[in-house]
C-alpha cells in the first residue's frame, strides 16, 4: 500500500478548491482518498498512486479550473509528497 500526501495550504483562499480537488483525485485514481483540512491523503496500489501520475492529475486539475498561472506543482525528492505553491510573478514595469 502506497501513501501519498499532497499539501494544499496554498489555495486555501478559493472556496471549497481542496475539496473538489479531493474528490477529483479520486475519481480519476480510485483510490482511498482523505482530506485532513488542507492535507490531502492518498492511498492506493499500483500506478494510480505513482507520484508522477499524481503530479500529472494536479496539473490537469489546476488547468480545469484556471489555476494553472498561478500555481504550480513541486515533488519533493525524498518522501511521498507534492505541494502545491502559488507561483511568484515577477511585477514588470
Amino acid at each position: 500500500m502506497v501513501e501519498m500526501k499532497i499539501d494544499a495550504n496554498e489555495i486555501k483562499g478559493k472556496k471549497d478548491m481542496v475539496q473538489k480537488y479531493a474528490d477529483f483525485i479520486k475519481e480519476k485514481t480510485n483510490a482511498d482518498v482523505t482530506n485532513n483540512s488542507n492535507t490531502i491523503t492518498v492511498k492506493g496500489e499500483g500506478p494510480a498512486v505513482a507520484k508522477k501520475y499524481l503530479r500529472i492529475l494536479t496539473k490537469k486539475f489546476l488547468h480545469k479550473y484556471e489555476l494553472i498561472d498561478a500555481y504550480r506543482v513541486i515533488a519533493d525528492k525524498n518522501e511521498n509528497t507534492l505541494q502545491i505553491k502559488e507561483r511568484k510573478l515577477n511585477e514588470e514595469d
